[in-house]
This record gives C-alpha cells, sequence and structure tokens, in this order.
C-alpha cells in the first residue's frame, strides 16, 4: 500500500481511505502480502484528476461504480458491433478524457447510457467510442448547448431509422442481384442529399443582424 501510494503522489491515510469507498478495488493476497497493480495506479491517478476537475468524491465514486460495470470490447463484439468498422474509428480515452470532452455532463446516468447503447465499451482502464465522427459530432452538440442525454435519445432514433433504410437498400440489392460493393456509396448518397433536402425543408431562416439606428 505504500508503494501504490508513493507511485500515486497520495498520502497512505487517503489511499485507505479509497479503499474504504471502495473507490479501487482490493489487491491480490499472498498470504500477507497484498499486491497492487498498474490498474489500481491508473484508478488512482483518474480518481486525482476527476477531482481536479471538480467531480466529488461521490460522484467519482458513482462513475467508477457504472464504468465497472459496463460492457467490455468482447461483450459489445459478440452483441454484433463489427471489429473493424469499414468507415468508423474507433477512440480510446481515459476517463478524464471523456469528462473534458463532455465538460459537466459525464455523469453516471450519460454513462450508463452510453455503455448500454454500445457507442461506449471498456478496455481495461480505458474506455473506447466505437466511433470518432460520432464523438466528435456530440461534443460538438453539447458545446452548443444540447444535454447530453438529449445528443444520445437524439442518436438512439437515428440509429433505428438507419436500421430501416440500411434494411431497405441490402433488400434492393438482394432482390436485383446487384452488386452489394456499390451499396455503401450509393445508399449513402442518397440518405445525405434526401436529409440535406429535409434540413432545407424544416431549417428556420438565418437570423440577420439589425444595425442599431443612428441619431
Amino acid at each position: 500500500m505504500e508503494e501504490l501510494a508513493e507511485a500515486a503522489g497520495i498520502p497512505v491515510r487517503t489511499l485507505r481511505f479509497y479503499r474504504e469507498r471502495k473507490l479501487i478495488g482490493p489487491p491480490r493476497r499472498e498470504g500477507r502480502i497484498a499486491w497492487y497493480n498498474d490498474h489500481h495506479l491508473a484508478r488512482l491517478r483518474t480518481i486525482s484528476a476527476l477531482l481536479e476537475r471538480g467531480h466529488t468524491l461521490t460522484g467519482i465514486a458513482d462513475l467508477a461504480s457504472t464504468f465497472d460495470s459496463g460492457r467490455d470490447m468482447g461483450e459489445l463484439l459478440a452483441l454484433g458491433t463489427p471489429q473493424e468498422p469499414t468507415e468508423e474509428t474507433p477512440v480510446r480515452l481515459t476517463p478524464e478524457q471523456l469528462a473534458d470532452y463532455f465538460e459537466g455532463e459525464v455523469t453516471p446516468e450519460n454513462l450508463a447510457s452510453a455503455l448500454a447503447l454500445g457507442y461506449l465499451a471498456v478496455d481495461g482502464d480505458e474506455i473506447v467510442h466505437i466511433s470518432r465522427r460520432l464523438l466528435d459530432v456530440s461534443a460538438a452538440l453539447v458545446r452548443e448547448g444540447v444535454p447530453l442525454s438529449e445528443v444520445m435519445a437524439a442518436g438512439l432514433q437515428v440509429r433505428e431509422h438507419a436500421d430501416v433504410l440500411a434494411r431497405m437498400f441490402i433488400g434492393l440489392v438482394t432482390t436485383h442481384d446487384a452488386d452489394p460493393q456499390r451499396l455503401r456509396p450509393l445508399a449513402k448518397s442518397v440518405v445525405e442529399a434526401e436529409l440535406s433536402m429535409a434540413l432545407d425543408r424544416h431549417l428556420p431562416p438565418p437570423r440577420t443582424k439589425t444595425r442599431p439606428a443612428s441619431d
């Protein structure tokens, strides 16, 4: 315990307090010797980083519990998420990096929702987001003032509609014996064009700036 506390740069009494609060897991024991490892050190560094970002110990404990109960990468792949997506690039993040992406929005509830949706998975001490594009867009929407919970709710609706569209295009290819390798770019072009025109139809006109009247 003394060696772990020294490596983490915290007093031993603080480490004992974290153990009592179950913020870190128990050590591996061999007789009277307690062995801590790199996972314990990574968790302690995460706790320190989240405390610096304004999270409370209670909030960190809730996040840690949610994080520990999340699906790992193996479970997510078993549910059908492709191991090597054709176009999407997975992103590896530490918990504190995720907190920086969504400042003030990384709550146990939002983290649990993202894990349940399969946007996030756990790989050791890291979090893996399935798509760099979705991560960046989600963060941009949050910066625009949209709550992360509503961003994920919208994402679920988009996924449901996207599944319907994917099945429709695959049905066309199957029915008419078309080249499936040509499906992705053609389907994307149709969806992007229709979505662009739908936004044109429904978006309000841009705001115009008016100059104050001069005396």
